[in-house]
């Protein structure tokens, strides 16, 4: 499968991984035997994703369970910049996290005081919210009354829905909202559509022509816009295609899948 004229002009690749790579962990159409030619080209590839579920680690794993070769450095994480902003900005404060076991250790790591399962988790300082399947009534209402204590409040993205094989389920987004609704304050988001991730996979890749492959607008190539990259944009359930519309910059491609970007059949 040779690349295509488009995959052809540029050096490296940013590529999303929920919807884009893989759907509820399983490979998109082509995309293993894509990313293999583009590794044969002598292309370079990283992978930068909203996704707060899992471990930069996690998902190292589930990429080779797949079929796809990649280590630790070639994996940029929203946890991963929530940790790097929160000893930026926040140093040495406790913290109420709603969000998976991973995204609590990052804000651990980052020296911050986590005070869930506490007496004092409703007064924290710093309310940091990323994705969980495991959202309780309880952790809404404890990050409600810190936010509306005072405490800043920080999330990792505000992707609405994320695609799995069963449909869509509801993503950091949909946290997020309930928060800011019930406290009439917004969140800093740390993840995509802000550039950082982007910026720390390009800081990794190294220097050349760099094109961002994602499946949201909102998101993916309002980053890659944020970063002055070109964009492709695919198909996936629930992607938010409809505001491509009067978006600026427009992508340099609208395609079905990963693998109908990078490659064209031999």
């Amino acid at each position: 499968m040779p690349l295509t004229p488009l995959a052809a002009r540029y050096d490296q690749f940013i590529l999303d991984l929920d919807g884009c790579v893989w759907i509820g962990g399983e490979p998109t159409p082509g995309v293993v035997e894509a990313l293999e030619e583009v590794r044969s080209a002598g292309k370079r590839f990283a992978f930068a994703t909203n996704n707060a579920f899992d471990s930069g680690e996690d998902l190292v794993a589930q990429l080779w369970k797949i079929g796809i070769r990649a280590s630790l450095g070639d994996v940029v994480t929203v946890g991963g910049a929530m940790q790097h902003r929160l000893v930026e900005a926040h140093p040495g404060r406790t913290a109420f996290v709603i969000g998976s076991p991973p995204l609590l250790r990052h804000v651990a790591d980052a020296g911050l005081r986590v005070l869930n399962g506490t007496d004092l988790a409703s007064r924290a300082e710093v309310v940091v919210i990323g994705g969980t399947t495991d959202l309780t009534y309880a952790d809404l209402k404890i990050g409600v009354q810190a936010v509306v204590r005072g405490a800043d409040l920080l999330a990792t993205a505000r992707d609405p829905t994320y695609p799995q094989p069963d449909g869509l389920w509801p993503g950091t987004g949909a946290i997020v909202a309930a928060v800011e609704y019930a406290t009439e304050r917004n969140a800093e988001i740390v993840g995509k559509p802000e550039p950082g991730l982007f910026m720390t996979a390009l800081d990794r890749l190294g220097d050349g022509s760099t094109l961002v492959v994602g499946d949201r607008v909102s998101s993916d190539l309002a980053a890659a816009g944020a970063a002055g990259l070109d964009a492709a944009l695919v198909q996936s359930p629930g992607a938010d295609h409809q505001d491509l519309d009067g978006f600026e910059p427009q992508p340099v491609l609208v395609a079905a899948t990963l693998a109908n970007v990078l490659t064209r059949p031999a």
